[in-house]
């Protein structure tokens, strides 16, 4: 297959949208990382998702929406947490799940009876759902288990040859995944972290409850979301998170506090650790790289260091944390120190990406 490489002008966008009417596939930005998308009614574009990605098809896919009488298709119950839930946060980086209507295939859902539904906030989103006249599926447009692309550079990496077209809309504002709540219960349940917030939630509806496979994933269990089962967002070399523990941030965290957490409670212990794992490694003739906020970066040796954002805007983390990740793949690191980010707003999300792309390793300081 030869892959088209498309802008997000008008022009193009309608040949994209004719890919997707016959049931191709069609690399996007949205405002969180780039998608993959095909008809979401299509079992036989659900499917072709899954092989380009060579995602596990028991992984639900995110339908995509450009406005909200779209869900009264999609779900057989929309109860009012949702509607409330739509007019504060749509357009933007919230995924809901519903019980699924009739008309969504299983192939979509991975084979559950609920269905996830965003309404993206990007402009050359939002118009190729228009342009398309259907709901899109679609994933995030890397190989299953990679990190996520924030840039058509990222899709053409991964995706090349193996989808119909990616369109080219720069870089991504947001660079992490949707927030997804499951409606299906009494209390919104948050089954994956992202830009907006629990708080952010319970300021609208309410009391909103964590899944604990957020912090415990059970692989045992049949995900109800993406990214609650697998290994996702790792790059090539092995990732270790080091973090400093007994930190909690303050009720009333602000970007100055977040900074002091780490100014305050041993930023040159975690250092330290990170240097000792480092000048190891570097010993036996291994590249490795170190994974630093932009502040710590005196800490480390700077030849060897990926700056990813800054400790007082968590926000520029997350927008720079896959593209780090492979920036490491480009270099070789076969082994990758990073220190924990403890942004008291949107961290939770950051560490939760950060520490499925390590599987887990982190050592305490």
């Amino acid at each position: 297959m030869i892959t088209k490489f498309l802008s997000d002008s008008e022009q193009d966008i309608e040949i994209s949208a004719e890919i997707l009417r016959r049931g191709g596939l069609v690399a996007f930005p949205t405002e969180t990382v780039y998608g993959l998308g095909g008809n979401a009614l299509s079992p036989s574009a659900s499917q072709a998702i899954y092989a380009a990605k060579g995602r596990p098809s028991d992984n639900p896919l995110i339908v995509h929406i450009a406005d909200t009488a779209a869900v009264y298709e999609l779900a057989s119950e929309v109860p009012e947490v949702a509607k409330t839930l739509m007019e504060a946060f749509w357009p933007g980086p919230l995924t809901i799940i519903l019980p699924k209507a009739d008309i969504v295939p299983k192939e979509t859902t991975g084979g559950l009876d609920t269905v996830a539904i965003r309404f993206p906030s990007h402009p050359a989103a939002m118009e190729l759902i228009k342009k398309s006249g259907v709901y899109i599926a679609a994933p995030s447009a890397n190989t299953s288990g990679r990190p996520s692309p924030t840039t058509a550079f990222h899709v053409k990496e991964d995706m090349d040859g193996r989808i119909d077209a990616i369109i080219d809309g720069g870089a991504v504002g947001i660079g992490i995944e949707s927030t997804i709540v499951d409606l299906t219960s009494s209390v919104p349940t948050i089954l994956r972290p992202g830009y907006i917030t629990k708080k952010n939630l319970e300021d609208i509806v309410g009391e909103v409850r964590i899944d604990p496979a957020i912090i415990r994933p059970d692989p045992n269990l049949r995900p109800k979301a993406p990214g609650m089962k697998y290994t996702h967002y790792a790059p090539k070399g092995e990732l270790t998170v080091v973090e400093l523990t007994d930190v909690a941030c303050p009720t009333d965290a602000t970007s100055t506090e977040n900074a002091a957490i780490w100014t305050d409670k041993g930023a040159a212990a975690v250092a330290d650790t990170i240097n000792a794992l480092y000048n190891k490694k570097k010993e036996a003739g291994d590249k490795v790289l170190i994974l630093s906020p932009k502040e710590h970066l005196s800490f480390y040796n700077e030849e060897d260091t990926v700056t990813v954002g800054s400790i007082e805007d968590g926000i520029t983390v997350a927008a720079r944390l896959y593209a780090a990740l492979r920036e490491c793949d480009e270099r070789g690191a076969k082994y990758i120190y990073s220190e924990s980010f403890k942004d008291c707003e949107i961290g939770g999300a950051i560490m939760n990406r950060l520490l499925k792309a390590a599987g887990q390793r982190i050592i305490h300081v």
